[in-house]
């Protein structure tokens, strides 16, 4: 009888314990959000909402499309370098249109514009996913490589200089460019409404269709989900493709908001987008994430980020912090594995008795 009691009692805190961890991104984004509250000066002020919730969003959407890239398997380190490259070509195409000889060039709208940025940034995702699935290049260099060309690629196309005053032209109907960044609707801006678009179809996609439940087979067992038809190729290149397409949105987005184009722009943005997917308990290890999570984690990341600059925190360690919140969270989230094993364990054991 106390031997029963015992297992009671321990499978009892292995439960809760199994919660808590579950529960830790929006456990860890309250305590960042209270903390920095009390001590970060206008830290609750609606102006310093609407920034935050900005910043929130562009990490957001890099790290939903990070998300399922890690989920299958795989790593995007391009990410940024693409965000740079399609803020420069925003910025050309809104100053200089295309080029097209005899004095003559093609201009575009908003709408035309914001298309064909969105086709670079799935273009080279598709480059991603081709050298991955067709030349058999582990992703890690793959996107390494991805990320000097796209950088490159992004400074040579202003010599390293940036694009200025991209207010658009309202002869060519590109004047509405600058109401992506610092538009709103219902008082809401617009970023936003994209990230919850944006969001739920990530969402959709992850839990309501077939190729959702490939890419997270994928993830966990490469060979077991070709052996039971899975197109694992195809699910690849979708992976990348969105991550790409991700990428350009934000590249959008932070052009309109700044009204001009650097191309360095999205330096180190990969980081925080791996950051606020682990965080949000995707495995690094591939077929386990959810798109909601990775949304808590990238609030936490932009909360963090943007208390501790108010808080007058040195960059260079703001970048040793966020490394220490990645390592965390990579061992926390063995941790639950090592505990959901526990709890499954205890369970078929007193299925047993």
């Amino acid at each position: 009888m106390a031997t029963q009691t015992t297992s009671s009692s321990l499978a009892a805190r292995s439960n809760v314990l199994l919660v808590l961890l579950k529960a830790r991104t929006f456990i860890a984004l309250i305590i960042v959000f209270a903390y920095f509250a009390f001590f970060a000066p206008n830290f609750l002020s609606t102006a310093n909402m609407v920034i935050m919730s900005k910043h929130v969003a562009l990490n957001a959407f890099l790290a939903i499309g990070m998300t399922f890239v890690i989920v299958s398997g795989g790593i995007d380190l391009s990410v940024g370098s693409i965000v740079g490259l399609c803020g420069m070509v925003t910025g050309y195409l809104l100053l200089n249109g295309i080029d097209v000889g005899l004095g003559w060039s093609i201009q575009f709208n908003t709408f035309e514009i914001c298309l064909l940025v969105i086709l670079v940034g799935v273009g080279i995702g598709a480059i991603n996913g081709f050298l991955i699935t067709k030349l058999n290049v582990a992703p890690f260099i793959a996107t390494l490589g991805t990320l000097y060309v796209a950088r490159g690629a992004a400074m040579l196309s202003s010599d390293g200089r940036t694009f200025p005053n991209l207010n658009g032209n309202p002869e060519y109907g590109s004047h509405t460019f600058r109401w992506i960044g610092s538009g709103e609707i219902l008082w809401v801006p617009v970023s936003i409404w994209m990230l919850i678009a944006v969001g739920l179809l990530a969402a959709y996609i992850a839990k309501r269709t077939p190729l959702g439940r490939h890419i997270y087979a994928v993830g966990g067992n490469e060979r077991a989900a070709g052996l039971s038809g899975i197109k694992v190729n195809r699910t690849k290149y979708f992976v990348y493709i969105f991550s790409g397409f991700c990428a350009a949105l934000v590249g959008i987005i932070i052009s309109s908001q700044l009204v001009a184009a650097h191309p360095a722009t999205g330096n180190t943005f990969e980081l925080n987008a791996i950051a606020a997917a682990v965080l949000g308990g995707t495995s690094m290890s591939g077929g386990r994430g959810k798109i909601g999570g990775t949304i808590i984690g990238a609030f936490v990341i932009g909360v963090l980020s943007d208390g501790l600059v108010m808080m007058g925190v040195s960059s260079f360690w703001q970048t040793v912090i966020k490394g220490l919140v990645i390592i965390a969270a990579v061992v926390i989230d063995q941790a639950q594995q090592k505990v959901q094993a526990r709890v499954a364990l205890q369970a078929q054991s007193a299925i047993g008795k």
